[in-house]
């Protein structure tokens, strides 16, 4: 197994670990204010917690409402709040051997048809079939060899 290979296993096996959470939405307020208001804690002891104003404490509690807030800010937060921030990546397509299939067949998708579309005008023109099947051998050699233009 290459290293490569070893590390999407081991991303995909960490990342399916927050696969459930992706469908949690976060409280209207913010975690902060949802947290602090349901501890009963004032924006004052929040403020002291953090050796900052009241006025900056709700601040905080805004810009992370509105998505703003740095991480830094955001862990700091959840220590004052006893609290652990917790966050991580969900690949849109399930895992990362799925998102790199994906690009794979799209980029692989691309070659081909180029190609496809010089040989027809060259009055060559392949069958459906064998432009499926060369979509799939071209996506399986760009897996293996997972070129950077994958990303592009």
């Amino acid at each position: 197994m290459t290293k490569q290979a070893l590390l999407i296993q081991q991303l995909n096996a960490k990342m399916l670990a927050f696969a459930s959470l992706q469908k949690v939405a976060p409280p209207p307020t913010g975690w902060i204010k949802a947290v602090r208001t349901a501890l009963g804690m004032t924006l004052e002891q929040l403020g002291n917690k953090l050796s900052l104003s009241k006025q900056a404490a709700q601040a905080i509690e805004n810009r992370e409402k509105e998505g703003s807030l740095t991480l830094k800010a955001l862990r700091e937060a959840a220590n004052a709040l006893d609290m652990q921030l917790v966050y991580g990546f969900v690949p849109k397509d399930g895992s990362l051997d799925a998102l790199i299939d994906r690009k794979a067949r799209e980029l692989a998708t691309q070659i081909v048809l180029r190609t496809s579309q010089t040989m027809k005008l060259e009055d060559q023109e392949n069958s459906p079939e064998r432009i499926k099947k060369a979509i799939e051998e071209r996506a399986n050699v760009l897996k293996s060899e997972m070129p950077k233009m994958l990303w592009n």
